[in-house]
């Protein structure tokens, strides 16, 4: 008789067990999809273009007259050998300030395609005496936190935009922009000789005389034919 009443006792609570086991899992799958609902609700992306410099830097050996012998070679080896693309600039750290050897930076700088810059940025250690350093600045931007493929859920409560919002638009931006520094705080030149020579087919076609006037535009006939 004790073995009945247990069986029975059993049979009788295994549908609130199992109840109650169903309910956690419902409860376990509900808070694990949380994780990924869209909380964004701006029409901003989340993830934007970070623009990272980098410093490069080479120390010569610089007198009365400027650099001392073989060092121009030296620095026109290094600047091949850092493949200079648009955007990079080269500054001059100079202790003594002479603008002989500045120019004699800027005369292997102009050889390679690019100009002396102002204003050298700080870099590590210190610059000795009859030494100069030339300052080699790169910049790059990227996107690091893209893709991003965090909200997987298809509940959206919030309305809200997938984390992958705008990873391809920035991304591609970032990879196209050939002066990353645009991206902070735009182009620094006026672009005078950008406009001049896109204008140059512009101009010709506005100051050319019109087909009416007699201009250079030869005409045919179908007389006698």
């Amino acid at each position: 008789m004790t073995k009945v009443i247990s069986m029975h006792s059993s049979a009788k609570n295994r549908p609130a067990r199992l109840a109650g086991t169903l309910l956690a899992l419902g409860a376990g799958l509900a808070l694990a999809g949380c994780g990924g609902i869209p909380q964004n609700r701006s029409m901003y992306s989340q993830h934007q273009p970070v623009v990272e410099k980098v410093n490069y830097t080479l120390d010569l050996t610089s007198g009365t007259s400027g650099l001392a012998y073989g060092e121009q070679q030296r620095l026109s080896g290094w600047l091949d050998a850092m493949d200079l693309k648009y955007g990079d600039k080269i500054h001059v750290d100079d202790p003594a300030s002479s603008p002989v050897t500045r120019d004699a930076v800027a005369a292997v700088a102009a050889r390679h395609g690019i100009l002396v810059s102002d204003e050298a940025p700080i870099t590590p250690g210190y610059v000795n005496a009859g030494t100069v350093r030339v300052v080699l600045t790169r910049t790059r931007a990227s996107v690091p936190s893209c893709p991003d493929w965090s909200t997987n859920s298809d509940f959206n409560p919030n309305n809200g935009l997938s984390g992958n919002y705008g990873c391809a638009t920035n991304s591609n931006l970032a990879a196209m922009v050939a002066n990353p520094e645009d991206l902070l705080h735009g182009a620094d030149s006026t672009g005078d000789t950008v406009l001049m020579t896109s204008s140059k087919a512009i101009d010709a076609y506005r100051k050319a005389t019109t087909t009416g006037k007699g201009n250079t535009v030869s005409e045919a006939g179908t007389k006698d034919n």
